[in-house]
């Protein structure tokens, strides 16, 4: 039986939904890290959240979405830290679990925020760490 969004804010009224990555396949890839272990922690860009994308909250559950709008995952945020693109530290990088080195979360991640509205080292970045509550598949 596939659970709805809806039904989903129902168990967790405060809830955001939020999409991992920029793509269908960068999602699904990510969301794959999650639910394997690898991934517990993910990043975004200050600026997006001050335009409107939902701020992570420490102890909120936010739903992750498929690239279709269908609901993937539940999380719970559990640490948070507000810090430049170059200060974040490779057991910070790790955590993200994209790749198996700082260097590399660097190459990726710059080239990600460059592809979405542009990247520079001293850039403000809100890192959150979170835990799965629910594997929707």
């Amino acid at each position: 039986m596939t659970v709805t969004v809806e039904a989903l804010k129902q168990r967790y009224p405060d809830a955001e939904g939020f999409k991992f990555g920029d793509s269908a396949e960068t999602s699904a890839w990510l969301i794959a890290l999650v639910r394997s272990g690898k991934k517990v922690a993910t990043c975004g860009a200050l600026r997006d959240f001050q335009n409107g994308e939902p701020m992570p909250v420490i102890g909120r559950r936010d739903i992750a979405l498929n690239w279709d709008d269908t609901p993937a995952l539940v999380i719970e945020t559990v640490e948070l830290v507000q810090c430049r693109f170059d200060e974040i530290t490779e057991a910070m990088a790790l955590a993200e679990g994209e790749d198996d080195s700082l260097q590399g979360w660097r190459d990726g991640h710059g080239a990600y925020f460059e592809r979405n509205g542009g990247f520079s080292p001293d850039m403000q970045i809100v890192w959150e760490r979170f835990i799965l509550i629910e594997d929707l598949a």
